[in-house]
């Protein structure tokens, strides 16, 4: 009794919402708190309930707003042909494979409008927007649907079958017609578990892609912002010039890196001039790094040259680990240089 009192209490358009629109504000809420509860989101239920989230819910909830009526499905035929002949009949409704095949369709083709959206933003394209935007899109789509399933008469709206499909799996599974119905019973079933573990190993343990380290060089333009243009090119001896040097830990494991800046004295050589020799080489600044996986630093490096030349290389050198005695460009596991051309000071 107090169940039934405690239901009674609550509004009727939540006491009448359909099961399947329930089912999707439900998952969509399920889905916000996974997306973003501090140690929840780091499982793999946020690739779990988030690909249904992006790829399901939203175009469901467009095509239930879009078609409330019942489908044309083999439920349907007997009461379409008694109704046709009196001309009453409704043909505005899409049957149950139809509604998941434009359910996909659908969310493909919102969801990046929602993020095309967005861009023109001051939101911009992040996970919080991104999240909000599309659960705005599905509950909106949901609230519709509802509204205009009310509208219609209770035979003439959708119903997702459950207790038809109950039946007809309890049938098929318990109540074979012939032993090899129930040999592809078995069989069937032993399928679908074995691609449902599948799947879920292969969200649970992800398989790593490939491990790299990224390494470049930034300056900063007249606005503040970072940019990979306008680098210094004449020195005076003496003179300090700074460079932004950007390291990135793709290693999939923490790693201690080591920054060795040189300007090198070099020389081309060989048939076309592309073999580069070093005559000399001037070290100039060094330091560590130490970055967890996935981190980044930028740190701003002041260039002072202490010897003049034409064309000279000025090689910024990556390590992990500590470098070797004589660093160079051979021996560094990521490099990037300027040329540049350093005066004496008049």
């Amino acid at each position: 009794m107090a169940d039934a009192q405690r239901v009674r209490m609550l509004p009727r358009s939540v006491r009448e919402l359909p099961a399947d629109l329930a089912a999707v504000l439900l998952l969509t809420g399920v889905t916000l708190v996974v997306a973003l509860a501090p140690v929840i989101r780091e499982t793999p239920l946020r690739v779990v309930f988030g690909l249904p989230f992006v790829l399901f819910l939203p175009g469901y909830a467009l095509v239930a707003a879009l078609f409330p009526e019942a489908g044309d499905g083999p439920a349907n035929e007997e009461a379409k042909e008694t109704e046709a002949g009196d001309g009453d009949g409704r043909d505005g409704g899409i049957d149950g494979i139809e509604r998941v095949a434009l359910s996909f369709g659908l969310s493909i083709a919102v969801v990046p409008l929602v993020g095309l959206v967005l861009n023109f933003t001051p939101f911009g394209i992040r996970l919080v927007p991104v999240l909000v935007s599309v659960s705005l899109v599905t509950a909106g789509g949901a609230v519709v649907a509802a509204r205009r399933r009310q509208l219609l008469l209770a035979e003439e709206r959708f119903r997702v079958p459950y207790q038809e499909w109950y039946a007809g799996a309890r049938a098929e599974l318990f109540e074979p017609d012939s032993g090899t119905d129930a040999a592809l019973n078995v069989l069937l079933v032993v399928s679908v578990l074995l691609a449902v573990s599948s799947v879920a190993y292969a969200v649970a343990v992800p398989q790593q892609g490939e491990s790299f380290t990224e390494f470049y060089l930034l300056t900063e333009d007249e606005d503040g912002e970072l940019v990979a243009d306008g680098y210094p090119t004449t020195f005076t001896v003496g003179d300090t010039r700074p460079v932004v040097v950007g390291v990135t830990n793709q290693e999939h494991e923490p790693v201690d890196y080591t920054v060795v800046v040189q300007l090198q004295d070099v020389r081309l050589t060989g048939p076309n001039g592309t073999e580069v020799v070093v005559d000399g080489a001037t070290e100039l600044d060094r330091y560590s790094v130490a970055l967890a996986d996935n981190a980044t630093e930028q740190r701003v490096v002041d260039v002072r040259p202490t010897t003049t030349g034409q064309r000279l290389r000025l090689a910024l050198l990556l390590y992990r680990g500590e470098p070797p005695t004589d660093p160079s460009v051979e021996s560094a596991y990521r490099e990037t240089h300027l040329w540049v051309n350093v005066t004496a000071e008049e």
